[in-house]
């Protein structure tokens, strides 16, 4: 019933003749309307609204009436209430009628009329659970007793459906909002994750800055000197040649000089400087300096890359795949004891970019991943893909992972895990430079014992570039 308005009723007795009875109580406009109406033609007086009649069915027995108001249900078109006998002989009594009406249609208020009953009113209300739908109507009863019986009932089943299609929009309502809530916290929680991670980014962007500025003048002043050792070193390795070769003619003079005293002398000053030893010893010596210059060298145009003072390179649209394959092959000795590389390319756009500095990325994330892999022969994968308008390339290997306390640090300028002596700190450093530099972003995934993955994600295109 898309009304909220039900003025229809079901009167269930076995007596015709109190079928007719509840058909005048409740299908007629009582006689006061009617004079009420004929007072107001006369005499012009605004008459009050008279009382809308009801709709009345009848039932003989409570299988007929039970059956009736699940027809009833099923057209949309509910009885609000029932008038129910309580004596009714050969079929239910009005009890178990009640119970049958209730299980189909909770919402159908009931009136018992009866002059007298089988059972006490005690038990009657204890079978019928105690329901506030039940009111009891003593035979003979008044018409105007009827009447306000059903005025009253159909409003309140009026009222009990028009309160719950109230409570049913707003548990929608309640629906809604706890939804749109929910929304909302799922889009602050995301804010306020993508705020720590753009702190965390501007956080290391300061220190890259602060660092870098450090970096370069620091690299300058270690510059100089070390252009005068190495041009030094290569002087006093000249120098020793022609020393040795000095030395040498002397051995070979001292066997012409025979068993001479002066002779003798040569031999003793030469076996106490043990002259053999220091000949093939101070070259040794010459060596290892020299890479100790070059190595200091190298943490010197680390820290230039780092702080990019010298950087004249163009940005160039390039084929990220051929140089991740030249990167491969240069740091092919890195890893080719270590582990097996395998390279998973996806279908990637050329990209505009610093393509020697995102060669330098590359190498440094690879190498890392070599050093990362533990005793057994380990596995190094190079994937590639496309993210909308940005490219990702990843490093996954299987080794040792990075301990929760140490990753927070792990892009911080001079911190490395390695012994002293295999790295200076500054790798991942100056590939979160360079990556930050083209507008990308480094992620890290890793658990301690299984491994590590990088992903740099790169726009295709440089705006303002």
């Amino acid at each position: 019933m898309n009304s909220l308005s039900n003025r229809r009723i079901l009167v269930i007795d076995d007596m015709p003749s109190i079928h007719e009875d509840f058909r005048k109580a409740l299908a007629i406009a009582p006689i006061s309307d009617t004079l009420e109406e004929i007072e107001s033609t006369l005499f012009d007086v605004p008459a009050q609204r008279a009382a809308a009649g009801f709709d009345v069915d009848s039932a003989y027995q409570g299988r007929e009436g039970v059956a009736m108001v699940g027809l009833a249900l099923q057209a949309d078109r509910p009885y609000a209430m029932a008038f129910v006998d309580m004596r009714m002989p050969a079929g239910w009594d009005g009890v178990e009628t009640i119970e049958h009406l209730w299980r189909i249609d909770p919402q159908v208020q009931v009136v018992i009329c009866t002059a007298y009953s089988d059972h006490s009113w005690d038990e009657v209300l204890t079978r019928l659970d105690v329901r506030d739908q039940l009111l009891i109507l003593k035979k003979p009863f008044d018409t105007i007793e009827v009447r306000q019986l059903a005025n009253t009932l159909t409003v309140k089943w009026d009222l009990t459906r028009m309160a719950a299609l109230k409570m049913d929009t707003l548990e929608e309502a309640v629906q809604e909002r706890t939804r749109e809530l929910s929304r909302t916290n799922d889009a602050l929680q995301t804010e306020i994750t993508e705020r720590k991670q753009l702190e965390s980014r501007l956080v290391q962007s300061e220190k890259l800055a602060s660092i870098g500025q450090l970096a370069a003048g620091v690299a300058h002043e270690i510059n100089n000197p070390l252009g005068f050792i190495f041009s030094n070193f290569n002087t006093l390795e000249k120098y020793i040649e022609d020393l040795f070769e000095m030395l040498n003619a002397y051995e070979r003079a001292e066997h012409s000089l025979g068993s001479s005293e002066i002779a003798a002398q040569l031999k003793s000053t030469r076996e106490r400087l043990e002259l053999a030893y220091l000949m093939e010893d101070i070259p040794q010596l010459m060596m290892e300096s020299k890479g100790g210059v070059a190595r200091v060298s190298k943490i010197v145009q680390d820290l230039k890359d780092f702080s990019r003072v010298d950087s004249d390179n163009k940005w160039l649209w390039v084929n990220l795949h051929a140089g991740i394959d030249s990167t491969l092959n240069i740091v092919a000795s890195e890893t080719r004891y270590t582990a097996d590389v395998v390279k998973e390319y996806g279908v990637i756009p050329e990209v505009e970019c610093l393509p020697s500095q995102i060669n330098q990325v590359i190498m440094n994330l690879v190498v890392n991943a070599a050093h990362a892999t533990g005793p057994a022969r380990g596995l190094i994968t190079v994937r590639t893909g496309t993210e909308g308008e940005h490219v990702w390339i990843e490093v996954a290997d299987r080794g040792s992972g990075i301990p929760e306390d140490v990753l927070p640090r792990i892009f911080d300028p001079f911190f490395t895990t390695k012994e002293i002596g295999k790295g200076t700190g500054l790798g991942l450093s100056l590939s979160y430079g360079i990556v930050q530099k083209h507008n990308g972003r480094i992620d890290v995934q890793t658990e301690v014992g299984k491994g590590t993955t990088f992903r740099v994600v790169l726009p295709i295109r440089q705006m303002g570039a």
